[in-house]
């Protein structure tokens, strides 16, 4: 049988975040498994909702042996640094070429990444890894749907395979759908025809979600036109806060049978065009969002306040307070918020210990402009070590290891500390704190759409609030520099035009 290298290298890059992603992020992998290398992958990311598990898995059940190159993920940042991308791509280059003959490469990559002097990480990757198997070596790679797909990265892979839900419950079996075409490729011995098309705007990530429209009727589609045509069809939507001429939304397919690849993306391509003001999403403000989740809220049926502009899993630091002080404003009965991303302050929560109260200086670490830490008196608790394992549909089986965490209230206000930065999308994150998240009025989460796996089943409802924060809800507030001119900035909205000289 065939001598698979498997690989993974992911980033989703905001460049208007506030911090970059070191070589220290992707050790840690903030909430992703640490960095690994070698045979260490398959036993690091056994049992998790990872695209390489879901790729390692079926790789071997179809009979094939795996090498392992290197696999690293870091939380959501700004760019990656020169020296992080070059130690890591170059672990995975330098491990391949050691590695001798192989009959195929798996890549599990992000799609959206920028680092500090490369605009598209992916295809520079899979360029150096061409260079080492050469083009009679099949590369199939996932992506993420947040993918900014460019030129590049379809030209130097031989197929790319995106998830096709918001949030992301299927990215095991994405890798696991881009192992079996690699089967299918190597069966056969003959290259896949490809087609790849653009579209003209930018939507914001929470309109991305698939479990509402025009997003779950898109996929859908998908679905069907990749069944009609013979077709590997991917949407990706694009993640709307990176700073280069190829950002965007992007509709690509693979397939034996090149004019019906065309027909299909065509198609699809169009379809989404149609679509493209059932984009628009309705935001609310902070002091808006928490008087309805007061009115609406109860016990087993909480109101659920996404925090989307501070979102870990799109570039923010998740330790903005801009949601917290209109909670605290209005104090809030049975109101949680969580993660707020707070080192310094769980440490103090630590060092004061359970059922004892003290002044705290609680978030803005990260420096928006014209805020400043919340100041004010709490009650500490509980307190955890910030190590469990995830229960919910989209981080099933993550060992997270987010360092001190606490509980703190004020008044009817409770606040979840944590260590290290990843958004609040598994019920686990509380639970660990001895909150039952069901039990809440009002829960306010740091995340944009991948909370709605484990938390929307339990919620009365879902409310996208537009606090303070780097990861903007609407693409068009963003100061863009460097996009393609004539590329709308929002659904119908107004189009890049690059300053004069």
């Amino acid at each position: 049988m065939a001598r698979i290298a498997v690989g993974g290298f992911q980033h989703e890059t905001n460049t208007f975040a506030p911090t970059t992603a070191d070589y220290a992020a992707f050790e840690s992998g903030g909430g992703w498994p640490p960095l690994t290398f070698g045979d260490a992958i398959a036993p690091r990311l056994d049992g998790a909702n990872i695209p390489a598990a879901g790729a390692i898995d079926t790789l071997h059940a179809a009979g094939h042996s795996t090498v392992g190159l290197a696999w690293g993920a870091a939380s959501p940042s700004a760019q990656v640094t020169r020296d992080a991308f070059e130690r890591i791509a170059g672990e995975i280059v330098r491990r391949l070429a050691d590695a001798g003959p192989v009959d195929g490469v798996y890549l599990d990559l992000h799609g959206a990444m920028v680092a500090e002097h490369i605009d598209d990480g992916e295809g520079e990757l899979l360029a150096r890894v061409r260079g080492i198997v050469g083009q009679r070596v099949p590369v199939i790679a996932s992506l993420d749907l947040h993918a900014n797909v460019t030129r590049a990265m379809v030209a130097r892979s031989d197929a790319l395979v995106a998830y096709r839900t918001y949030p992301h419950v299927d990215m095991a079996a994405t890798g696991e759908r881009a192992a079996r075409l690699l089967c299918d490729v190597l069966r056969h011995g003959a290259p896949l025809a490809k087609s790849a098309r653009t579209l003209d705007f930018l939507t914001g990530i929470p309109s991305q979600c698939t479990t509402i429209e025009p997003a779950r009727t898109l996929y859908a589609l998908l679905e069907r036109l990749e069944q009609e045509h013979g077709a590997t069809l991917s949407f990706t939507p694009g993640f709307p806060m990176a700073d280069f001429p190829e950002c965007g939304m992007a509709v690509f397919g693979m397939g034996v049978d090149e004019a019906r690849i065309q027909v299909a993306v065509a198609a699809l391509r169009q379809a989404v065009a149609d679509a493209e003001g059932d984009f628009h999403l309705d935001l609310y403000l902070p002091d808006d969002a928490v008087r309805r989740a007061m009115q609406r809220g109860a016990p087993g049926a909480p109101v659920v306040l996404a925090d989307t502009q501070d979102n870990p899993g799109a570039g923010g630091n998740g330790d903005t307070t801009g949601l917290l002080a209109s909670l605290l404003e209005h104090d809030a009965p049975g109101s949680v918020l969580g993660l707020l991303i707070d080192p310094a302050s769980a440490r103090q929560a630590h060092a004061i210990g359970a059922g004892r109260s003290s002044r705290f200086r609680l978030g803005e670490i990260s420096g928006v402009p014209g805020h400043v830490p919340l100041e004010g008196e709490f009650v500490v608790e509980r307190l955890a070590e910030g190590r469990f394992t995830c229960t919910g549909p989209m981080f099933h089986g993550f060992r997270m290891d987010l360092g001190p965490m606490a509980l703190l209230r004020r008044g009817n206000v409770r606040v979840v500390l944590a260590s290290v930065k990843c958004q609040a999308a598994d019920q686990a994150m509380f639970r660990h704190l001895g909150v039952e998240p069901r039990e809440a009025r009002v829960l306010a989460l740091k995340s944009s759409v991948h909370f709605r796996a484990d938390f929307e089943p339990i919620a009365r409802e879902v409310l996208v609030v537009a606090a303070p924060g780097p990861a903007k809800a609407d693409p068009a507030a963003f100061a863009w520099t460097r996009l393609r001119p004539g590329l709308r900035l929002s659904p119908h909205g107004p189009a890049f035009a690059p300053a004069a000289a």
